[in-house]
C-alpha cells in the first residue's frame, strides 16, 4: 500500500490517480497512527514551506514522519514535499523544515518569471531507481528551488542548474510533479514502487 500524507495541502487527488493507474492501493491520511505504521510514505505539497511545516506539526506528523524515515522505510516527497525534507527555506525564514536533509531551499534569482511553470528538461547527474533510461522532461509548478548537492540524483536548469531530483537511501524528491507529467511521470512513480520493495514493510 501506498500511505500519501494529508496536511492539507497536496495535490492529493491526482497522487492518488497515478499510483492507482498502476495498480496500486492507495491511502490518504493525517493519522499519526497509520503514517507510523506505513510502509511506502508519498508526501506531496503546494504552498509556502513556513504553512507547511506549521500544518505538519499541528497535527503531530513530525514524528511519525521522522521515525519512518530512521526505519529505513521508503519515503517520496513531491514538489513541497521535497523542499520539506531540508531543514530551512528562503520562503519561510524560522520555519523548521523535516531536517532529513543538510541545507536551504533558496528563491529564483530576480529577473526570472516565478514561479517556474511548463515542461523542463530532467538529467539525472548519477545511477538512480528513478531515472533508469535516462534524461525525460517533468512538469514544473514552483517558487522556490534545492540546490545541487550530495544527494542531487537529477538536475534540470531555469536560470540555474539546480536539483529536479534527490536522493539519500531509501529517502527520495522530485521537484517537479510526477502525477501530471503523463507517461514518464507514471514511468517514474512505478520505478519509485519497483526499486524501494514496499512490500517488505507491509
Amino acid at each position: 500500500m501506498i500511505t500519501v500524507v494529508d496536511y492539507g495541502m497536496g495535490n492529493l487527488r491526482n497522487v492518488r490517480r497515478a499510483f492507482e493507474s498502476l495498480g496500486e492501493e492507495v491511502l490518504i491520511t493525517a493519522s499519526e497512527d497509520a503514517i507510523a505504521a506505513a510502509g511506502t510514505l508519498v508526501l506531496p505539497g503546494v504552498g509556502a514551506f513556513g504553512e507547511a511545516v506549521r500544518r505538519i506539526d499541528g497535527l503531530g506528523l513530525r514524528a511519525p514522519l521522522l521515525h519512518h524515515v530512521e526505519q529505513g522505510r521508503p519515503l517520496l516527497g513531491i514538489c513541497l514535499g521535497m523542499q520539506l525534507l531540508f531543514g530551512k527555506s528562503e520562503e519561510s525564514p524560522g520555519a523548521e523544515g523535516l531536517g532529513i536533509l543538510d541545507g536551504t531551499v533558496k528563491r529564483f534569482a530576480e529577473g526570472l518569471h516565478v514561479p517556474h511553470i511548463g515542461w523542463n528538461d530532467v538529467v539525472p547527474l548519477r545511477p538512480s531507481p528513478l531515472f533508469p533510461d535516462g534524461p525525460g522532461v517533468f512538469y514544473f509548478v514552483h517558487s522556490y528551488y534545492a540546490p545541487t548537492s550530495e544527494w542531487t540524483v537529477a538536475t534540470t536548469d531555469y536560470g540555474i542548474t539546480y536539483s529536479a531530483a534527490i536522493q539519500r537511501e531509501n529517502v527520495y524528491g522530485v521537484q517537479f510533479h510526477p502525477e501530471k507529467s503523463e507517461k514518464v511521470g507514471l514511468g517514474l512513480l512505478r520505478e519509485f514502487v519497483a526499486a524501494t520493495d514496499y512490500t517488505r514493510h507491509a
